[in-house]
């Protein structure tokens, strides 16, 4: 039992670093070799927990294996864009000026229901909206609408918005973060005063605070 439990720890950490150092990718996210890689690692570490006559180097070296053929592969294609296309494949378009390419959808074996679901999630309800529609290797969709059905920005209405930046949480359920108050430039005195005229005396109450770029303090308790 000892055995079997030093094992999961010892192949946990390994598929957690593996993982990690292939990159950032969300499963749905993932390009082919990269989907076929990530069970082969999964199948390898499983092995060994499994049945413990099995050598836990049986499991980790073909684990480091994969891990080097990846990122050599990733190198290869980072190279190279004709590797890239025949490994990763190319975006398909499904859409191409306003029509329907019916020949795409039975390449790619999709239905129209599962396109019309996709392209709401986007928030278009009406494909006459829209110019064209790809799928892109990874499964995802990207989508251009029309020109006349494009949202309106602020170039178009020659206005000059503010600079935005990315919002700075001061406090997560409780919790102080000191790294991003030095970085808001923001001190206790400051952030106490601010927490007091939104009605809050203990950070314990608070779920999130976050700073935006105007350094206005915005709270949701808990």
């Amino acid at each position: 039992m000892l055995v079997v439990f030093s094992r999961a720890i010892i192949l946990y950490g390994l598929v957690l670093l593996v993982i990690r150092l292939m990159g950032k990718r969300q499963i749905g996210e993932l390009q082919p070799f990269e989907l076929v890689i990530t069970i082969m690692i999964a199948e390898f570490a499983s092995n060994p927990i499994e049945d413990p006559s099995i050598s836990l180097f049986n499991g980790i070296i073909p684990m480091l294996t994969l891990l080097f053929l990846e990122t050599l592969l990733s190198f290869i294609m980072l190279k190279s864009e004709k590797i890239r296309g025949i490994i990763d494949g190319k975006p398909s378009v499904i859409m191409d000026k306003g029509k329907l390419v019916y020949k795409e959808f039975k390449k790619q074996r999709i239905n129209i229901n599962d396109l019309l679901e996709h392209i709401r999630i986007d928030g278009y309800f009406n494909l006459h909206e829209l110019e064209y529609i790809l799928i892109e290797p990874d499964g995802q969709l990207s989508i251009m609408p029309k020109a006349e059905y494009q949202p309106v920005t602020g170039k178009d209405m020659n206005i000059k918005p503010e600079p935005v930046a990315i919002p700075i949480n001061l406090i997560i359920d409780g919790k102080r973060n000191r790294k991003n108050m030095e970085l808001a430039k923001c001190d206790d005195k400051w952030l106490d005063g601010q927490l007091k005229v939104q009605g809050y005396n203990n950070d314990d109450d608070i779920f999130i605070a976050y700073i935006d770029s105007k350094k206005n303090l915005h709270i949701q308790g808990k």
